[in-house]
């Protein structure tokens, strides 16, 4: 691949579900002050403007959805797939993806062949997307979406530990509870407290998995040793199946829980720095 430096090289962060951009700030300013473009699109099943919630800032997770239906996953997609089209198809970049939890399946739609490095470099274009760097992300199988992949196939939805629905159950909203313990339990106390008041809400994953980015880029995935929301044996499991299909990654592991970008900023920068050079050597 090309020589240029990180200057030129994009990260687009697909967050996880119930996040703003915000928790993802200070990783932001890590990969800007490390030379790379930091860019973190909204998703709008994360968008309490769009969840129906009355006043936002006291939303009422009980009202429903709204006429139209929630947002979905393929609007999250839509979203980050105008970031890269910008980057890629009008600027040149080269792009390296982040995906963290549900982001996963975000970002593995969004990579789709016209957006991919070797496509377009066959095509004699510039740019495209050299990676995906999953932080303990769900890495779904194509053709399922993460509510199909994680639920039991017959009987009653199971509710995880870390999350509750609300009036209208798993047809309506679900929020964390006890975040501080699952979402940013190595943090200290009150910075804990102060990511936890910027987490929203979320329907039902229930996008499905169209594109196969696994067998078509380089991918990589931070293991998160520590983490509460989604153990190590999880997402370890979810490597090997890929594994199991011929779709090699290359693993790190970092001694943090859910939220790496927050507990773990500047090794998080680093192994991206080195799976981007990886991904541009070959």
């Amino acid at each position: 691949m090309s020589a240029n430096d990180n200057a030129s090289l994009g990260v687009v962060i697909c967050t996880g579900s119930y996040h703003t951009p915000d928790p993802y700030e200070p990783l932001m300013q890590a990969l800007e002050s490390s030379g790379f473009e930091a860019y973190c699109p909204l998703r709008p099943t994360c968008d309490l403007s769009k969840l129906h919630v009355g006043d936002v800032t006291n939303p009422n997770f009980d009202l429903g959805p709204p006429p139209e239906g929630y947002p979905t996953d393929l609007d999250d997609v839509q979203v980050v797939d105008e970031v890269l089209t910008k980057l890629i198809e009008q600027e040149g970049k080269e792009v390296l993806l982040l995906a963290h939890s549900s982001g996963g399946t975000i970002a593995s739609q969004a990579a789709v062949p016209r957006l991919q490095y070797k496509t377009r470099q066959a095509n004699g274009q510039q740019g495209g997307v050299i990676g995906i760097f999953y932080v303990g992300a769900f890495v779904v199988p194509v053709g399922e979406s993460v509510h199909t992949f994680f639920q039991p196939k017959e009987g009653p939805v199971v509710t995880p530990p870390f999350m509750q629905f609300h009036k209208h159950g798993v047809l309506g909203l679900g929020t964390i509870v006890e975040a501080h313990k699952y979402m940013f339990n190595d943090l200290p106390a009150d910075e804990a407290a102060k990511w936890a008041a910027t987490l929203t809400a979320s329907p039902v994953n229930t996008g499905v998995l169209t594109n196969d980015a696994y067998s078509a880029l380089p991918c990589a995935y931070l293991v998160l040793d520590n983490d509460l929301t989604l153990p190590p044996t999880y997402q370890e499991m979810m490597i090997a199946l890929q594994a199991e299909k011929g779709n090699i990654f290359t693993v790190y592991h970092a001694p943090s829980g859910h939220s790496p970008h927050l507990s773990w900023t500047g090794p998080l920068v680093s192994k991206m720095r080195e799976f981007a050079d990886q991904c541009r050597s070959h």
